[in-house]
């Protein structure tokens, strides 16, 4: 069987997606927090595939993908990534990190950051010579929200869109401001900083993925790309590259 099945947990969502070698089909995803073997079992119903590959900063949660009885490739800097570590600890950068720097090199070719907006946003750099660099890790755009609402008596939860005005008529408009815009500032200087650390390259191409990705982009000239399924094609392509 060619297929692959592929999982990538995150901290707050798994997503899923069955794949042939050449390209993802259906995907799902599940809450990671509700990922059980039964759970597990239920997503995958009525799928075909022969082994897995699986991207996990969730140590816990790893038994459930052995319940599916399959092959399992784990991603990690031991197994073939097309492309090269110059990374002092290979083995402390996380799998799905691994995966968006596969996805990037083998789609879109090197030099190239990937910033993921998920829980926490993270840029990884892929040098002009395609070798995974390092990167940046800062506090996730919900995260930063979550915080205002779980440490204030007076600030509510907010659902994150476009901002009307830099210039909030309530208390909702001016979280939205505050955060939607000092967003895209965070990500527009240190995409700056890595620009210039690397010798400001003419074609360095910036590739966004995660939840917000199409919200932070939509308004940032220096992003080229939005990408939801980057990882979960990372997954794909090593899955081909070690199959």
């Amino acid at each position: 069987m060619k297929n692959f099945l592929l999982i990538d947990i995150s901290n707050s969502f798994t997503k899923l997606a069955l794949a042939s070698r050449d390209a993802l089909h259906e995907r799902r995803e599940i809450a990671t927090a509700k990922l059980t073997d039964a759970s597990l079992k239920r997503l995958v119903c009525g799928w075909k595939f022969g082994s897995v590959v699986v991207s996990s900063v969730v140590p816990k949660k790893n038994k459930h993908v052995i319940s599916l009885k399959k092959p399992v490739l784990r991603v990690s800097a031991k197994v073939d990534l097309g492309v090269g570590i110059d990374y002092p600890q290979p083995e402390k950068i996380g799998a799905d990190r691994l995966a968006n720097a596969a996805a990037v090199a083998a789609l879109f070719g090197a030099p190239a950051v990937v910033v993921d907006f998920g829980t926490a946003v993270t840029f990884d750099i892929i040098s002009p010579g395609k070798k995974y660099i390092g990167g940046v890790i800062a506090p996730g755009l919900a995260a930063m929200t979550s915080y205002l609402f779980e440490k204030t008596a007076l600030l509510p939860r907010i659902d994150l869109s476009e901002p009307k005005s830099a210039i909030g008529k309530s208390t909702r408009e001016a979280m939205m401001a505050g955060a939607v815009f000092g967003y895209r500032g965070l990500v527009r200087e240190i995409l700056a900083q890595i620009k210039s650390e690397l010798g400001s390259p003419k074609k360095l191409l910036v590739v966004a993925t995660g939840g917000y990705a199409e919200l932070i982009a939509s308004k940032l000239s220096e992003i080229q790309v939005v990408h939801p399924n980057l990882t979960l094609e990372g997954l794909r392509i090593i899955g081909v590259l070690n199959g």
